[in-house]
């Protein structure tokens, strides 16, 4: 840098490359927590609905810290949860060239909803293939069905994708999805209030942008340059390219992020006014009034209201217990 009299650091990580829109409003989960050695049989994962923010008072339960047994007041988000239908199971086998999906089964009377995007078919048949090739099998996932329409949204079609599901082998993994064909799961049989979570969203978009927004790069000094806000070098002169490493402007926003260790602080349903009134009068900006289950978590979370969070069983989490907390009061 031969026109600056001292070096700085590099400005924005490249940890987030590409930092290009998202592909789907959907956000993928590539990974899912291990647990071959969980007693429980279920399902690892969830989706619901952001709604909004809200301010939740409660005691502080983490022990060896100052502010211990005071009241703490937590920026909060509030997520819709509508209930999972399981619409058919699929497995997988893993090589050196990676997984192959061995087979898919459906129930009957899930197809006809989804069987416009996916074309799905029953076969009774199915099942009992299924059923030989559960020896070679080392991924067993649940496809579930998220709509919508039911918690008031005007989309009609529903989410579909896959959840990985816990236990000890592919038999009982493949029992279990077997028994919940066809019906539907609620959030509370998949997760406990007071524990940790990861949210997968896709984050608010803000179009294009330059540098020091997109970046973080300074502003050049007064005078220094006919440009303020763009970046002072774009590379040496020889090789006469431009690394990618550079700042340059470009999209920001819209991109798939995940919260790691997010806190569960509330999970009730909306009629139930015993605990907390949850909707306030006219509702929700953007979003309007909760109806049914819903989820309280501390902390923000990528998307804008109505946009689709995927939930998952922590992959980070080092909690030995989980307390319920205590809520004091919860401020709309």
């Amino acid at each position: 840098m031969g026109h600056r009299k001292y070096s700085a650091p590099r400005r924005g990580s490249i940890a987030f490359r590409p930092r290009a829109r998202a592909k789907s409003l959907e956000a993928k989960i590539r990974t899912w927590p291990e647990n071959s050695s969980r007693d429980n049989v279920g399902l690892v994962g969830f989706a619901g609905f952001k709604v909004g923010q809200i301010q939740v008072m409660t005691v502080d339960d983490k022990e060896k810290t100052p502010n211990f047994g005071k009241p703490l007041m937590n920026h909060s988000t509030i997520i819709s949860l509508p209930p999972l239908k399981i619409v058919g199971i699929r497995a997988y086998s893993e090589d050196q060239y990676g997984k192959h999906a061995l087979f898919d089964v459906y129930s009957k009377d899930s197809v006809k909803e989804i069987s416009a995007k996916y074309k799905t078919k029953y076969s009774e048949d199915a099942m009992k293939k299924a059923e030989e090739k559960l020896s070679i099998a080392k991924y067993l996932m649940a496809i579930v069905a998220v709509n919508p329409n039911k918690i008031g949204l005007s989309q009609k079609s529903p989410f579909i994708y896959e959840i990985s599901v816990s236990g000890k082998d592919s038999q009982s993994k493949f029992d279990f999805l077997k028994s919940k064909l066809g019906q539907e799961i609620k959030a509370s049989e998949v997760f406990k209030t007071g524990q940790n979570i990861d949210v997968h969203g896709i984050t608010r978009g803000k179009g294009i942008e330059g540098p020091i927004t997109r970046f973080g790069v300074k502003r050049k000094q007064h005078k220094s340059r006919k440009s303020v806000r763009a970046v002072g070098t774009l590379g040496p002169i020889s090789p006469a390219t431009i690394m990618y490493t550079v700042a340059r402007q470009g999209q920001r926003g819209f991109h798939q992020r995940t919260e790691y260790n997010k806190r569960i602080l509330l999970m009730s349903n909306s009629e139930n006014t015993e605990v907390v009134n949850i909707n306030p009068a006219g509702g929700y900006k953007h979003f309007g009034l909760v109806n049914g289950d819903y989820m309280v978590v501390r902390g923000t979370i990528p998307g804008v209201p109505k946009r689709l969070i995927k939930l998952r069983q922590p992959i980070r989490s080092k909690q030995s217990k989980v307390n319920e907390p205590k809520i004091l009061e919860v401020v709309i």
